[in-house]
């Protein structure tokens, strides 16, 4: 099958790698450094393109069976969006902070399946809540997840494979939540905590909106809520960073030049988080649904402790968010889900021949979730 991976950075480039072991893959993508990143890693094709001007690569799109989108959030919409007016079959991992179901009708109407949202998280908590709500009667869900270097370096303490750009929206983004059955809103990074993380130590988990397609497809849990982990003292400094005006999209005028302070800072900070080749970095996540089953009340717990491989030389995070795309991808590459329109992973839940498939797919791969259950009180 003939895929088109539209964004070649570091998920992007894993994604290419993963599925050029089956299929006649093309990574396209504007930045010449990245495409020459794939064509090292794998035996996939490159395409130059500028993404966010669909003219350079809409004709194009007809050459192939279905599409990745890995590109920044800030263009993930509009890039999905031309992907689908294609009529090609789709999986995303651009979280671009656009309501996606706005574009349900559109997919309908193209005969075209897009799956969105399908990375680590979202991703396969979405996917583990769609299979259990099939289970349980679910009164609350909540979800940590957190990419650390394994070495702490100061200020930050923090490396990342995304766009810095895509990292400060999440600190910005205000973190919607349920609460007693009502849609709230806080402020990114609010609720501050220290969590215990087994084999890592103690880290800090604030608010952010990870819960996005679920706020509308399980409306009907009482209590859900995401968190972000870092290492202890992160938070305060992006809380710094951000009430200073560093992340502000208005600009200043500098010695006669109008200087955007947001452009400015994801300039600064792009080589203060990028991570180095060869540098170690852990991915953990912990998933907790607490329901009902046969008058008995129940707490299942699926845990992530993901590390960089060095046989591949690839971040844990680029393995964790491209696999869980790539499993989508096969999904729809062996007809196991053909519905049609937006869809996130938690409608991929659903099915169980789904969920084992993308969970076996992961195991398969060394990205391994553990799952625990108790009976509570």
């Amino acid at each position: 099958m003939k895929i088109a991976v539209l964004g070649a950075g570091m998920v992007g480039r894993t994604i290419a790698y993963d599925l050029s072991k089956a299929h006649e893959v093309t990574s396209i993508d504007i930045n010449e450094t990245n495409l020459q990143h794939v064509q090292q890693l794998c035996n996939a094709k490159v395409l130059r393109a500028d993404l966010q001007s669909p003219d350079t690569y809409y004709a194009r799109l007809a050459e192939f069976d279905m599409c990745v989108t890995a590109v920044p959030g800030f263009m993930g919409y509009q890039v999905l969006e031309t992907v689908i007016k294609a009529g090609k079959n789709v999986v995303d991992i651009s979280f671009f902070p656009e309501d996606p179901f706005s574009l349900h009708a559109l997919a309908v109407a193209t005969n075209v399946t897009a799956i969105v949202d399908c990375g680590v998280a979202p991703g396969v908590p979405n996917l583990v809540l769609g299979y259990h709500n099939q289970l349980l009667d679910i009164q609350q869900f909540d979800y940590m997840v957190g990419g650390l270097p394994k070495i702490r370096l100061r200020p930050f303490e923090y490396k990342a494979p995304f766009s810095p750009i895509d990292v400060i929206e999440e600190y910005t983004r205000p973190a919607r939540m349920i609460v007693n059955g009502k849609p709230e809103s806080k402020p990114a990074l609010s609720d501050l905590e220290l969590i215990e993380i087994e084999g890592v130590g103690t880290l800090e988990a604030f608010n952010t909106d990870g819960l996005r397609t679920l706020l509308t497809t399980m409306p009907h849990i009482t209590e859900m809520k995401e968190k972000t982990l870092r290492y202890p003292g992160h938070a305060s400094q992006i809380s710094a960073l951000q009430q200073a005006g560093f992340f502000s999209n208005t600009p200043i005028l500098i010695n006669g030049t109008e200087v955007n302070p947001l452009a400015f800072t994801s300039n600064i900070l792009i080589d203060q988080w990028k991570l180095l080749p060869g540098e170690e970095e852990i991915t953990v996540m912990q998933i907790n649904i607490f329901g009902k089953r046969e008058n008995k009340k129940l707490h299942i717990q699926y845990s992530l402790h993901d590390e960089y491989d060095v046989a591949t030389q690839t971040t844990s995070m680029s393995r964790t968010t491209g696999y869980t795309c790539t499993a989508a991808v096969q999904l729809l590459v062996n007809n196991l889900f053909t519905e049609r329109g937006v869809l996130p992973p938690e409608m991929l839940g659903r099915d169980e021949r789904c969920f084992n498939f993308m969970m076996n797919y992961l195991s398969e791969r060394n990205v391994v979730y553990k799952m625990k259950t108790w009976e509570v009180e």
